[in-house]
Parts: structure tokens; C-alpha cells; sequence
């Protein structure tokens, strides 16, 4: 009886190396594409909150909804999410929260009588235990002063129709994991104050006062090693935190390249 041809070993490992190589050359590709694909749900999901921002402040003489999310039992106070626990000066313990009171914190918003899908108000990329990983930054009435962070009141955006430049300044971004009320960057120092978001491939997603939404992803090495610190030396001529000080307060507070009074 004839036998029936079959691979030989060397023919086997001849393939299962092909194998390989090809799906080291896709992989990369496809983890490429699915990241693609999330930042095109996290920015709709920013274009769709901002609008929403807009609308409410169309609706109330120019004023904006608060920034500034509330840290207290009381959800019915109005914020544009109101968070249903006290978690000051420190990262939300997801451990804490229901996925109840993670709606409850979303329904009385200010703004979502205009954006009522709660899946908007979390990015794809977020841990499941986030439910909102969307924050306002500071300008956008948001925390005025936070001690050594300097009184920033007269900087504050509290009226739509105050915002110049709308298409410059930013309004929301992915910020996960959410750090406590809105999101601050400092004006009259190269510094940041929160951590800047890597969630995105070295990089976040941002929204403006004009409704469109972008992805930044950082360009200068020493951005990466940004933590939640204070002790965070002053970054001088770094491209990506004065970008972010220019959409956050509208200018830079200081002269790059010179030493801070």
C-alpha cells in the first residue's frame, strides 16, 4: 500500500516560523487599528459632551455648567457630573462607588438633559470600573485656587460669550483615572499640576469651546514621567505642556526660556 504524503519536521517548523513572523508583523497593526478605533469613540464621545456644553450654556444666558465636579453625598447639587462620594486630594476609589451611583452622579449633571447616553461619559480605553473618565479643565469654571496653585479667578471662563478664540481652548479631555474636581495645569510656571493623560498611545484626547474634538499625543520625553507629584521640577521649552497652557488658560503666563520671577 502507498503511504499518504505528509509534512516532514522540517516542513512543519518551516511553517509554524512563517506563521510567526507573519503574526508579528500583524499584531503590532492590528493593536494599531483597535487603538484607532477607540480614539475615534473617545473623541465622538467628547464632541457629543461638549455639545451638550454648549447647548446648556445657550439655554442659560452664556453661563457654562460648573467644571468643577462636587465631592459630597448631596447629588443633587448641580455639576456637570456630580460625583456621589468624598474623595478630595485623592484618585476616586472605584471600589467605592456602585455603578448606581455612578449614573446617579451622571443624571444630575447640568448638562445632561443634553447628553443623556451614559457610555458617552467613558472612554473605551478606561478601566471598567470608571464610568466616567471625562473631566472639565480648570479655566472653564472650574477650581479657582488650590492654594500654591495660585488664585486663578480673574483667568476663569464663567460666560460662553467671554470664551475668545473658541476653537483654541479647551474645554474637555480623557482623563483616566479621574483625578479629584476639574483638571489643572499652571499658567505663570512651565509646570503641570495634574499629571498629563497617557491613556491613548502616549497621548489624550482633548475637546474645544467651538464643539470640535482632537488627539495630542506628546512629544517630549520628559511629559511621560509626569506623576501625580507637586514636587514636579518646572519643565522649561517643553512644547507639550506649553501647548496645554495655551488651550487651558488662552496664554502663557510666562516667557519661555526665561527664569520665573
Amino acid at each position: 500500500m502507498k503511504r499518504k504524503p505528509a509534512f516532514t519536521l522540517i516542513e512543519l517548523l518551516v511553517v509554524i516560523a512563517v506563521i510567526a513572523v507573519l503574526m508579528g508583523i500583524l499584531m503590532p497593526a492590528l493593536t494599531a487599528a483597535r487603538e484607532q478605533g477607540k480614539r475615534a469613540v473617545c473623541l465622538s464621545n467628547l464632541k457629543q459632551l461638549t455639545m451638550a456644553w454648549v447647548m446648556y450654556a445657550n439655554e442659560n444666558n452664556g453661563d457654562i455648567a460648573d467644571g468643577d465636579v462636587g465631592y459630597s453625598a448631596d447629588v443633587e447639587a448641580n455639576w456637570w457630573i456630580k460625583w456621589p462620594v468624598s474623595k478630595a486630594w485623592t484618585p476616586l476609589s472605584a471600589e467605592d462607588i456602585t455603578e448606581e451611583q455612578w449614573l446617579i452622579a451622571i443624571t444630575k449633571g447640568q448638562i445632561y438633559p443634553y447628553c443623556s447616553n451614559p457610555q458617552v461619559y467613558r472612554c473605551k480605553n478606561a478601566p471598567a470600573q470608571y464610568k466616567v473618565t471625562y473631566a472639565v479643565v480648570d479655566s472653564m469654571k472650574g477650581t479657582a485656587d488650590w492654594g500654591d496653585y495660585g488664585n486663578y479667578d480673574r483667568l476663569r471662563v464663567t460666560n460662553i460669550n467671554k470664551i475668545k478664540r473658541p476653537s483654541e481652548r479647551l474645554v474637555f479631555l480623557d482623563e483616566s483615572p479621574p483625578t479629584p474636581g476639574t483638571w489643572g495645569v499652571k499658567y505663570a510656571t512651565p509646570s503641570w499640576w495634574d499629571p498629563p493623560p497617557k491613556l491613548h498611545n502616549g497621548g489624550t484626547t482633548f475637546s474645544f469651546a467651538d464643539g470640535h474634538s482632537e488627539f495630542w499625543k506628546w512629544s517630549d520625553p520628559r511629559t511621560a514621567k509626569v506623576v501625580f507629584d507637586r514636587s514636579e521640577p518646572e519643565q522649561r521649552d517643553n512644547i507639550d505642556l506649553q501647548r496645554v497652557q495655551k488651550g487651558v488658560w488662552g496664554k502663557l503666563g510666562y516667557t519661555p526660556g526665561e527664569e520665573a520671577p
